[in-house]
C-alpha cells in the first residue's frame, strides 16, 4: 500500500492533468456493478464485527417476509442493546462531562428519511428516528425535544453510563486532562444498508458517538448524506470513524452518486476517501470506512487504515470480511 505522502504526490499530478476521479468506461462500469450477487438475494452490510448479530437479525425478518425496514431497524437494535458495546447504544462511552449522548438514523425503502440527535435515556435512538420519519414533517429532532417526543411515544427512560463506561471514563481523564480527540477504536458506528430480493432498499445508522467528545457534539452518523444515505433508484452507503471527516465531504451521498454515474460501489468508496485525504494535511491516526451497496446487489467498502472489518449477509450465508484500505501508515 502506498503512504500518505506518495498518495498526495500522485494525486497532484492527476489533479494537474485533470485525472482526480477515475475515468469510467460506461459500459464495463455497469457490468462490473452487476456481478457480485444473484438479483434473487437478500443482501446485508454493515460495518465491524458486531454487525454480524445485526445482519442475522435482519435477514432472519427478511427470509420470514418481514418489510424491509422493519430488518434494517431491528438489526442495529440488536447493537444499542449489548452491553458490551463501548460505542452504539447506552453502553457506550460518554463525553468528556460524563453524559452519554446518541445519534441515530434511518432511511426507507421510498428514500424517506428520519434523524435524531443529541439523545440521551433512550435505549433505542434508531426507532425514534424512525417515528420521527413517520409520525412528524420534520426530519431530524435533537436534545431535550427529541427526549420529549420519545416520552411521549411511549418509550422509557434509562440510565446511561455504564460502570465500564465510567472507568473508562475516569482513566481518560487523568491520562489526557479533559482534552477531546480520536481514538483509535471508539468510534465503531453501526451503519447497516440492505437490499430485499425484490431489489429495494433501506438503511440505519446509530452511534454513541466519539468517546470523550466536547459535550454537545454530534457526528456524522445521524446526518443524512454522511453516515448514511439511500437513493432507492441507485443504491446504499453507510460510514463509520471520525465522523467530522466525512461531514465535510458528504461521505454517503457522494458515494451514491458517484453509482448513479456509474461507478462500481469499491470505487466509490474509494474516490469518496481520496476527496478526505486531498483536503487534510494532517489524518495522523484518523479512520474512516465506508460501505456501499448498488440497487443490483453489487457491494464494495474501502478504508483509510487497516483494521476496518464488514460484516456481508448473503441469504442463509454471514461472514466478516476486511476491508482493502488506502495506507498502511
Amino acid at each position: 500500500m502506498p503512504s500518505r505522502r506518495k498518495f498526495l504526490r500522485q494525486t497532484a499530478l492527476a489533479a494537474g492533468s485533470g485525472l482526480l476521479a477515475a475515468a469510467w468506461d460506461a459500459k464495463q462500469a455497469i457490468a462490473q456493478v452487476a456481478q457480485s450477487t444473484s438479483p434473487q438475494d437478500h443482501i446485508v452490510l454493515s460495518t465491524w464485527d458486531f454487525g454480524l448479530k445485526a445482519n442475522r437479525k435482519a435477514m432472519e425478518i427478511l427470509m420470514s417476509g418481514g418489510r424491509l425496514l422493519d430488518a434494517v431497524e431491528e438489526g442495529v437494535k440488536v447493537v444499542e442493546a449489548d452491553p458490551q458495546s463501548t460505542s452504539v447504544g447506552l453502553n457506550g462511552y460518554p463525553d468528556r462531562d460524563g453524559y452519554v449522548t446518541l445519534d441515530a438514523c434511518i432511511m426507507d425503502e421510498e428514500g424517506n428519511a428520519g434523524s435524531v440527535t443529541y439523545l440521551q435515556y433512550i435505549e433505542h435512538p434508531v426507532s425514534v428516528a424512525r417515528l420521527i420519519m413517520e409520525k412528524t414533517p420534520h426530519v431530524m429532532l435533537s436534545g431535550r425535544g427529541a427526549l420529549r417526543f420519545a416520552l411521549d411515544h411511549g418509550f422509557k427512560m434509562k440510565k446511561g453510563l455504564s460502570p465500564q463506561a465510567r472507568e473508562a471514563w475516569e482513566a481518560w481523564k487523568k491520562k489526557t486532562g479533559y482534552v477531546p480527540r480520536p481514538v483509535s477504536g471508539d468510534h465503531d458506528t453501526i451503519g447497516l444498508i440492505a437490499r430485499s430480493a425484490d431489489g429495494k432498499l433501506a438503511g440505519a445508522c446509530t452511534t454513541s458517538g466519539l468517546a470523550f467528545k466536547m459535550h454537545g457534539r454530534v457526528g456524522d452518523s445521524p446526518i443524512i448524506g454522511a453516515g448514511l444515505y439511500v437513493d432507492p433508484l441507485v443504491g446504499a452507503a453507510t460510514a463509520t470513524g471520525v465522523g467530522e471527516y466525512v461531514i465535510r465531504i458528504c461521505g454517503s451521498h457522494t458515494i451514491v452518486e458517484l453509482m448513479r454515474q456509474g461507478v462500481p460501489p469499491q470505487q466509490a468508496c474509494l474516490e469518496a476517501l481520496k476527496r478526505i485525504v486531498v483536503r487534510h494535511k494532517k489524518l495522523d491516526n484518523v479512520q474512516v470506512g465506508f460501505l456501499a451497496l448498488h440497487r443490483t446487489g453489487a457491494y464494495g467498502a474501502y478504508a483509510l487504515r487497516p483494521g476496518f472489518q464488514y460484516a456481508l449477509s448473503v441469504g442463509a450465508s454471514h461472514e466478516l470480511h476486511a476491508a482493502p484500505f488506502m495506507f498502511d501508515e
